[in-house]
């Protein structure tokens, strides 16, 4: 029996202005370096600890050369589709339009949610200096802010991330250097030791759970992508400002983990794990440095937030524009400021959700789409050559960068999907059989192909 699956074609007329190309590398790597917030290093550090054993730098080594790997592939993806639906727009390229929307829709689990866990890391940090305002100011506080600059536009977006990375920066420098100084002085103190990295008794399957819940810290890499369509040439900036967010991430993350690690080997001592680094802040630097500390960190909120919801808004724009997402809601763009500002309010309502989640929790149901996304966009770069290999030559070179290197990536981004908390993948789970059930709505059971928007013109 022959079926025909037809195209259901899109009428392109509704939308009322198009995304805007004012970006240039410098504005990309620190949208990017914003959207990992470079404090995040600290978000995870006491929960992390407790479940690597004091490992933190070793599953920080871990996650970084896995998703290495894969920031390779987007930077492959990217050259080819520099569109800003991400992981969404190359899996339905190079695979099936049926799997690129199941790919969307997993990954708006981490673009949607994020700004979920970046209100709720204000209300954790905050209420440890003003205990006695109920954490739900803090998160509404956090979400109206990042909402208004985004509406705004989205180069006062980028001047705002300018300011708010090197505040975030310096602190986490005058961090480093008092830790230092809190190792050198205490009694058994060692500043050059590697049991961070290793010891007899280590657990990889540990470190790699660790590594699971680190991958959260890497987004910043992926997040770019999604500006494709408002960088001046793309085809180029991006795969940059990729390489160059998760290196300087990577690096970053390790040496200030090392030091918090050698300081703090066992964080038992510790009485609030979730929000360890306040502790450590007051303790290597006592009253005025934590204030300092807690500071730098509410910047770092805000600029992570307003990255976040950024990218979120893109993403939810291609889905919409493709008329995969109701199009007049979703892939509406203000004729004016050219931003989807109604994307931006949507996200803005979803992360009020905060008040419900704890970090933990929070933090693996993110890294579930976050996971599929990347293993997904390493599987684009084979299948993309692998289709295309009658204007491939089949050399080493060829061999090693479209078969091997993403092979890699997504050996590791599996087996770290694997290790992320059940109740996540449950989560997940339901979240994709919705998708699902959605899908099969939206093409009569597979009798025509989702819509797709004809983006050869951008």
């Amino acid at each position: 029996m022959n079926t025909t699956v037809k195209e259901v074609s899109i009428d392109t007329t509704v939308n009322e202005g198009q995304l805007k190309r004012t970006l240039k590398l410098r504005h990309v790597i620190f949208i990017g370096l914003a959207y990992m917030a470079p404090l995040a290093v600290f978000d995870t550090f006491g929960i992390v600890s407790e479940i690597t054993n004091g490992h933190v730098p070793a599953a920080y080594v871990l996650i970084t050369i896995a998703l290495l790997f894969t920031a390779y592939s987007y930077g492959k993806m990217v050259k080819v589709y520099p569109s800003a639906g991400s992981a969404y727009t190359y899996t339905r390229k190079t695979m099936n339009s049926h799997i690129g929307f199941l790919v969307g829709w997993v990954a708006l689990l981490d673009y949607l949610f994020l700004p979920m866990i970046n209100a709720l890391l204000s209300s954790i940090y905050m209420s440890a200096v003003f205990p006695d305002v109920p954490p739900w100011i803090w998160i509404f506080a956090t979400i109206i802010f990042t909402t208004v600059l985004n509406i705004a536009g989205i180069k006062l977006a980028v001047v705002a991330n300018y300011f708010m990375v090197i505040v975030e920066f310096l602190v986490a420098v005058i961090f480093v250097i008092l830790t230092i100084r809190g190792i050198v002085n205490a009694e058994a103190g060692s500043l050059f030791t590697m049991t961070p990295f290793f010891t007899e008794g280590m657990s990889f399957s540990a470190v790699f759970a660790g590594a699971s819940i680190l991958a959260l810290s890497f987004l910043g890499f992926d997040a770019v992508t999604t500006l494709s369509e408002e960088t001046i040439d793309p085809k180029k900036t991006i795969p940059k400002a990729i390489y160059i967010i998760a290196l300087a991430a990577g690096f970053f993350f390790i040496v200030v983990t090392y030091f918090m690690q050698s300081l703090f080997p066992d964080v038992s001592v510790i009485q609030n794990i979730a929000s360890a680094s306040p502790e450590i802040a007051k303790y290597i630097g006592g009253t005025l440095f934590q204030a300092i500390f807690i500071a730098g960190y509410l910047v770092a909120v805000l600029a992570c937030g307003l990255t976040q919801q950024m990218s979120a808004s893109r993403l939810l724009y291609a889905m919409g524009r493709d008329g995969v997402l109701p199009r007049r809601f979703f892939g509406y763009i203000h004729p004016s400021s050219g931003v989807p500002v109604l994307n931006i309010l949507l996200i803005g309502v979803l992360a009020c959700s905060a008040i419900f989640l704890d970090l933990a929790k929070a933090a693996s149901l993110i890294n579930f789409g976050a996971f599929v996304a990347f293993t997904f966009v390493n599987l684009s770069v084979i299948i993309f050559f692998l289709r295309h290999k009658k204007q491939k030559k089949f050399t080493v070179k060829s061999i090693v960068g479209s078969i091997i290197i993403p092979l890699i990536g997504f050996g590791f981004n599996l087996y770290l999907w694997f290790k992320l908390d059940i109740d996540a993948k449950i989560v997940g789970f339901i979240w994709t059989t919705i998708g699902l059930g959605y899908l099969l709505y939206l093409t009569k059971f597979f009798k025509v192909r989702p819509p797709q928007f004809d983006d050869s013109k951008q």
